[in-house]
Formats: structure tokens, sequence, C-alpha cells
């Protein structure tokens, strides 16, 4: 069986398998707008390997950080621009 975390992302609590990629637990959560363009263009993943930064959120009060290359840590702290 495997280990699960819990994360706050917006202020809701979310719990995942230990291993997830913090662009999936988002996606699978149902978020859709991680971050928006400096039009208000709502944006998302798209690359998924870390080089578009259409995924980036904010992370322990840390931003632009690419949700498709972090791994989810117990007590991780997320916010998006949902």
């Amino acid at each position: 069986m495997s280990k699960h975390l819990t994360l706050s992302v917006n202020g809701r609590s979310l719990t995942v398998p230990e291993g997830t990629v913090l662009a999936v637990a988002l996606a699978e959560a149902g978020v859709t707008q991680f971050r928006r363009s400096v039009k208000g263009q709502a944006r998302g993943p798209l690359c998924g390997m870390g080089i578009c930064f259409e995924c980036s959120v904010t992370i322990d009060g840390k931003l632009h950080q690419r949700s498709c290359q972090t791994l989810c840590q117990e007590g991780m702290e997320v916010t998006t621009d949902e």
C-alpha cells in the first residue's frame, strides 16, 4: 500500500499518493487554471516537461514554480490563479 501526503491547494486540503507530480495532482483535483497570462487569459500545463512555464504556481510562498517538475510534499501550500 502506498503512502499518502496531504497538501493545501488554494486553501483546500488535498491527499495524494507519495510520488505524485504536482501538476497531475492539481488536474485530478479539478484545477484547470494554474496561472493567468499578462493579458489575463487562463493558462495550464502544456508541455509537461518544464519548458513552457504554463503550469507555474506559487509553492510555499515561492512564485513561478513549475508544477510539472515538482513532486508533492507533505504540508506543501500551493496557490494557483484560479
